[in-house]
């Protein structure tokens, strides 16, 4: 694909970090018309989600170093190539929550109103953000032969991220940036349905996004941090985040029945 645009000198224009910067631009944008559908100050949301963009990015690279610290340990050379590839999503996601839910008690904005007007704008930056994977060479899967498979030719790809060259791949960007636009379309045309509590947009992101996520780990073939044999820590987190939804999505529901 096509990990860097351009060149000026010593400077060089990642394509990973231009198409990141999409992703947060489209994410937000569209979390501040549902903010404003709302009746929230669209400013006091864009404040928020600039905290969440800047931990979601601090989050996602220190969930990497953790994840691959012996690498860097015996590499440490290494650590400055984490600025031209993506981290670990959860490990943006889970600061993200948690930057959130801080700034939301600071500020006494409504707390699962805000989360649910933000959650359909994390899967949009986050289907985006995967095709800048995609054009760097990160976050790559297994060797297959099946018909899509897709096959990494660019050198630059190898020497910043050790994509394999020559080799075709499961395309698990893509795999990833198509579940995302999926649960964006589910969430958003199913908002209004059934009895609507809330929360419940934000845990029935949760919830898809860690099925689908578990489920897409077994492609993967980019070295990522294992636990329990052969659970990657993005799949351990998972079986973590999928019952922990389930639960609040039944406890939301209760409460709103008990409240009407």
């Amino acid at each position: 694909m096509f990990p860097e645009l351009f060149s000026l000198g010593p400077v060089t224009v990642y394509t990973y970090g231009v198409v990141l910067a999409a992703a947060y631009l489209l994410g937000l944008q569209l979390a501040m018309r549902r903010a404003k559908a709302r009746g929230m100050d669209p400013n006091r949301a864009l404040d928020l989600g600039i905290a969440i963009i800047v931990s979601a990015l601090v989050g996602a690279k220190l969930l990497l170093v953790i994840v691959d610290f012996d690498h860097f340990r015996r590499n440490p050379g290494e650590l400055f190539s984490i600025v031209r590839a993506g981290g670990v999503f959860y490990g943006g996601l889970i600061a993200a929550i948690l930057v959130a839910f801080w700034y939301m008690r600071r500020h006494k904005m409504p707390l699962w109103l805000t989360t649910d007007i933000f959650a359909p704008g994390i899967s949009l930056g986050h289907a985006v953000g995967r095709l800048g994977c995609l054009a760097a060479g990160c976050c790559y899967g297994h060797p297959t032969d099946v018909p899509w498979a897709i096959t990494f030719t660019n050198p630059a790809a190898a020497a910043n991220v050790g994509t394999p060259l020559g080799v075709p791949l499961h395309p698990t960007q893509l795999y990833e940036s198509g579940t995302e636009l999926v649960i964006l379309a589910f969430l958003l045309l199913t908002e209004k349905k059934g009895r609507p509590f809330p929360g419940r947009t934000f845990w029935a992101y949760l919830l898809l996004y860690g099925l689908s996520r578990f489920v897409i780990e077994f492609f993967r073939g980019d070295p990522r941090g294992m636990v329990f044999g052969n659970i990657s820590t993005s799949q351990f987190i998972s079986l973590i985040l999928v019952p922990i939804s389930l639960v609040m999505l039944v406890y939301l529901s209760r409460k709103a029945e008990v409240r009407a």
